[in-house]
């Protein structure tokens, strides 16, 4: 009777963990003020808004869109307007994406930043003059454009919705 009790626990213990760890639902945080849209579409109707850095708890995932819910409000916004939680959300199927050994694979979604920088790097980065005048004697003028582009045979096309700068031919 011992045993079988402890074989019922053995078994019914990971079932009831990965249920409850599957309904808790993702959550986020707003990367920026943005509208909330009755649908996943940019030219729905407005639900609602957000601020930057407002709790988010995202419903569902459509495309690039997430159904979030803000305070009393539910709606439509952009993935990229959203930090999900590292530590929250469907953990059930991190584990599985992990067993499987397909975690992380494709789920890239964006990059930001500058290639080849590290977050350290950048932070102690600082002002060198020498290096911008050096960067600068490499400007050249608008006639020295256009000579350029006369020996490489290439022609000039005009923009409508372009205009040229003051003082410059078009």
């Amino acid at each position: 009777m011992n045993k079988l009790k402890c074989l019922l626990i053995a078994v019914s213990l990971p079932a009831l963990l990965f249920a409850n760890v599957s309904m808790s639902a993702e959550t986020g945080s707003a990367l920026k003020n943005d509208s909330m849209r009755l649908e996943p579409f940019t030219d729905a109707k407005v639900a609602g808004s957000f601020n930057r850095g407002d709790a988010l708890e995202i419903l569902k995932k459509q495309g690039a869109w997430l159904q979030v819910k803000a305070k009393n409000t539910t709606g439509w916004v952009r993935l990229l307007s959203v930090k999900r939680s590292a530590s929250n959300g469907n953990q059930a199927a991190g584990v599985l994406a992990a067993a499987s050994g397909r975690a992380a694979t494709g789920q890239v979604v964006s990059t930001t930043g500058i290639r080849g920088l590290s977050e350290q790097d950048l932070k102690a980065a600082k002002f060198n003059e020498t290096e911008v005048k050096s960067l600068e004697s490499y400007t050249k003028s608008a006639e020295q454009g256009r000579q350029f582009a006369s020996a490489g045979h290439l022609k000039p096309i005009a923009f409508a919705n372009l205009t040229a700068p003051k003082g410059e031919q078009k």
